[in-house]
Order: C-alpha cells, then structure tokens, then sequence
C-alpha cells in the first residue's frame, strides 16, 4: 500500500506541530543462509544413524547412536537455529528496534530525529549473497549493530532516508513554535 503523494511525488507530510503516525517499514531477521551448514549436518546425521542404527555388533552401541546423534542434532541444528530465531529487526518510520531473546526479550531502540552514523560492512560471502552489517551508532550509546541484513543496499537507503525525513519534520516543527516571552 502507497501513501497519497503530493505534486512532487514525495509522501504528504502532516501539519508543523501535530505528532507523526509511526508507520513499520520493516521487519526482518538475518539471513538464513547461515543454517545452510545446520541443514547439511541434520542431513548427514540421520542419514548415518538410519544406516548404522541395527548394523552394529553390540545392541546397546544403538543407544550410544542415537545419544550421539541427537547431542549433535542439539548442538550444531538447534541451537544455531534458536540464536538465528531470537534477533528481529524492526523499522519504523521514527525509529530502528532491535529486539533478542526468545524467553527474555531484550530490546533496543534508535530514534531516526536524533540521527546517528551509519556503517555497512560486507564480507566476501555477504557481498556474493547481497547481506552486510550495519552499525547505528548516535555518539552517545553503544553502537546497534544489525548482523547479517538481507538487501543490506536497500536498508541503508531506507535508514538514510528516514533520518533526514525526520530531521526535516523537527526541525520544521521547532521552527514553528512561538517563543514564549
């Protein structure tokens, strides 16, 4: 869905001194290509224990099979799969959130109207792939760090886009108070 759009083409804004709706942009984790090695190894691990399940001399080293197999199905699918699971992105057109944890939730939040500085890096396989990081940082804080951005380029675009719309938006509303004498 568009917003209307003035003459211009760009989104109409509201009123000097009325409050903005927050609209999402976007929501977003990771890439998930980074569970691609998790899935060969769930691959690889049933398919060794439907072989050697039965084929060995000694009944309870079936046990020991299955024990094995599902330690590492814990360790190397599971576990990566809940860490790629916890970390969720959000924007708004107000603010960058970033919220991980599954059972306790913590979560961050960078106003766009304050700005912050932006850094994108890209590793060789992140370019081949189109993902990258992104460091937020206001100066203030400790900088946000957004791991692992699918369509890294766009996001950047985006992210740069709401900062000076919403430093536009202050500083046009600061402009219209009346000063008080």
């Amino acid at each position: 869905m568009t917003q209307p759009s003035t003459i211009g083409g760009r989104p109409s804004m509201p009123p000097p001194g009325t409050p903005s709706q927050e609209h999402l942009i976007a929501r977003f984790r990771g890439q998930i290509r980074r569970l691609f090695l998790s899935a060969l190894i769930l691959i690889a691990v049933a398919g060794a224990t439907g072989f050697f399940t039965d084929n060995m001399p000694e009944p309870f080293t079936n046990i020991m099979l299955w024990a094995a197999a599902g330690t590492i199905v814990l360790l190397l699918v599971i576990v990566p799969f809940l860490v790629w699971l916890s970390r969720r992105y959000t924007i708004t057109t107000r603010r960058v959130i970033t919220t991980t944890g599954l059972i306790m939730h913590r979560r961050t939040e960078l106003t766009h109207a304050r700005g912050y500085t932006m850094t994108v890096t890209r590793g060789p396989l992140q370019r081949l792939w189109g993902a990258g990081n992104i460091s937020l940082s206001n100066g203030a804080e400790a900088p946000m760090l957004l791991r692992n951005v699918p369509n890294v380029r766009l996001i950047h675009e985006v992210l740069v886009d709401q900062v000076e719309i919403n430093q536009i938006l202050a500083h046009r509303d600061a402009q219209a108070l009346p000063y008080a004498v």
